[in-house]
């Protein structure tokens, strides 16, 4: 395969995969082999077995890190602190984009960031939804209620008024009460139910308004 070949093919992609190269005459030895030393010459970036983005100097989209978090492993979404970030309930910035799936859980590192995955049980992956973080980049997310859900699912301790109350969280609109109630009796946790309930607390007290 030639470099102008490849470009044909995936100039347009923030990401691609190998197997989109494997549908010409070219032996899967080839394209890897070739893959490879593309990579050593600093013309891809692999991310990881697999999977890789053009280097920026032909890079025409730039990947947003959670199109790379989701392809990164399979069946996963963006949760935990990436997604309270993204929808404006916690006011720090995120270096590391997190998510929780059905997958192993780990850290993958790569030159385009640092990707965390938490295991979540199969009864619990619900409430997210695909939606588009930067033009033609399409990712699935957690709504901002089943991101706080998920957080105080796999942080020990996390349903209580303290831990909660440090989050800072802010709602401007965003946080939907009824659903987060609703998600919370979903997932048959208690634990959940009771954080559920101090979340509406914390809230209706920031806005002044009765639970």
């Amino acid at each position: 395969m030639k470099w102008e070949s490849l470009l044909e093919i995936a100039g347009d992609e923030p990401v691609f995969s190998s197997g989109l190269l494997l549908s010409g005459n070219e032996s899967t030895g080839q394209v890897r082999l070739q893959l490879s030393r593309w990579v050593r010459a600093g013309r891809l970036i692999q991310l990881r077995r697999g999977l890789y983005a053009l280097a920026p100097a032909w890079r025409k989209i730039e990947p947003h890190p959670f199109l790379i978090a989701n392809r990164l492993q399979r069946g996963s979404y963006v949760s935990l602190q990436s997604a309270l970030a993204y929808h404006g309930i916690i006011p720090e910035h995120v270096p590391v984009a997190t998510s929780v799936g059905p997958g192993r859980p780990g850290t993958l590192r790569n030159p385009l960031g640092t990707y965390q995955f938490r295991h979540l049980a199969y009864g619990m992956l619900f409430g997210y939804a695909r939606v588009e973080v930067a033009a033609t980049q399409f990712v699935f997310i957690a709504s901002a209620e089943k991101a706080l859900l998920d957080l105080v699912y796999l942080t020990p301790g996390a349903d209580s008024p303290d831990y909660l109350g440090e989050l800072r969280l802010r709602n401007d609109g965003v946080m939907d009460r009824r659903l987060l109630k609703a998600l919370a009796q979903r997932s048959g946790r208690p634990k959940l139910v009771r954080a559920a309930r101090t979340v509406m607390a914390l809230l209706a007290g920031k806005e002044g308004k009765p639970l």
